[in-house]
């Protein structure tokens, strides 16, 4: 899209909108009611024609293509799936495939096998009409729809807004299974942030017509362009994308440490002072090389021996830059229940931070079962 502009009567709703999608990328389009993000997306197909600027897909100006090739090498989703209400699932599905005459076998493969990718029964389904259909079903049959003529682009308009919030997260998850299966390039509008983190390589938010920031779901969370960004994503909001959540994030930056030549007295005096269960050891140039333990103290060693003497070994490390997700994943499950504290270090393994239990608590655990729902006495069940 260069310089694109859009223009109802007097009032300008796209300003003067460039942008590039990328071929096999899930770009989504967000902003708050009335900024364009609609009205850019029926450009895309020229089911609105443009009041200024051009559109080219795969080099080519939407101008000057057939509006229904075009149209056909699209795939569109809306909301409730747009099913023609007087059509069974089978015929809805294979309405554009009929219209290009293509062969009836080769139409009942590829109908049964949307189905399947889908996940409905096409024994149970494919003669059933919208209105024995649940909502989510019909938007299943909808994306099913659009995937027909194994186009090449997917424009997806608030397909899951009016659904219930398990069908709606239930349908994500398929859309970002679909895409990372068939690798199409799809564009897909909503409102709802969360959404939007969770399905998108890309996000581009709008406002007034115009692009306010387009970057990847993690760089808008972290790095707002704005205080209108920074408002519309919500403060604190990368709390609750924890794939985007890293060491550098929660550890603490001055983590309690010692030489190694410090005494186990002193060691005692340093973990009473700063109340914490281990002091991490390092060298001269300030890297790692191991950890006292309490329980290695309370055994009573002699007081003048060293840090070095009864310090054991770093069983697990990570880096500013890990992903907490990983983090869990990668401790050794010989060594899960057993470490409290995760030390940060850098490339040259210097010490840098500290993850502790206490950490990930207060971050996660605690604001998780605030929205947990207990039983009658106020516990929170196993299965929680």
């Amino acid at each position: 899209m260069e310089h694109v502009q859009k223009r109802f009567k007097d009032k300008v709703v796209i300003k003067d909108l460039s942008l590039e999608v990328h071929d096999g990328e899930l770009l989504v389009l967000i902003g708050p009611s009335g900024c364009g993000k609609t009205t850019t997306l029926k450009m895309m197909n020229r089911l609105l024609p443009l009041s200024g600027g051009h559109i080219y897909v795969d080099g080519e100006d939407i101008a000057a293509l057939d509006p229904v090739k075009l149209r056909r090498n699209m795939g569109y989703v809306i909301q409730q799936g747009g099913l023609f209400p007087h059509m069974t699932v089978r015929q809805n599905i294979e309405i554009i495939e009929k219209l290009e005459k293509r062969p009836k076998d080769e139409m009942t493969e590829r109908t049964r096998s949307l189905m399947a990718m889908i996940g409905l029964d096409p024994e149970e389904y494919l003669d059933r009409y919208p209105a024995e259909l649940s909502g989510g079903q019909q938007q299943r049959v909808g994306v099913a729809r659009a995937l027909a003529t194994d186009p090449e682009y997917v424009l997806f308009d608030e397909p899951f807004s009016a659904l219930d919030p398990p069908t709606r997260m239930a349908l994500q998850d398929e859309v970002v299974s679909l895409h990372e299966k068939l690798n199409k390039t799809m564009i897909f509008v909503t409102h709802d942030m969360d959404e939007a983190i969770k399905i998108a390589d890309r996000i581009c938010l709008m406002k007034d017509g115009e692009i306010v920031q387009l970057d990847t779901s993690e760089n808008i969370l972290r790095h707002p362009a704005n205080a209108f960004v920074s408002e519309f994503v919500g403060s604190g909001r990368i709390w609750s994308a924890p794939e985007f959540i890293r060491a550098q994030d929660i550890m603490i930056d001055h983590p309690v440490k010692c030489r190694g030549d410090l005494t186990v007295e002193g060691c005692i005096i340093r973990l009473q002072e700063y109340r914490v269960s281990s002091l991490m050891v390092v060298d001269k140039a300030g890297r790692l090389i191991g950890v006292v333990d309490k329980s290695v103290l309370i055994k009573r060693p002699k007081p003048d021996a060293q840090a070095d003497a009864v310090m054991r070994p770093v069983r697990f490390s990570v880096h500013p830059e890990d992903q907490l997700i990983d983090i869990v994943k990668a401790i050794p499950p010989e060594d899960v229940g057993r470490i409290n504290d995760i030390p940060v270090v850098d490339s040259e393994n210097r010490l840098v931070g500290l993850v502790t239990n206490n950490n990930i608590v207060s971050k996660f655990i605690r604001p998780w079962l605030a929205d947990t729902e207990a039983d009658e006495e106020g516990r929170v069940t196993a299965d929680d």
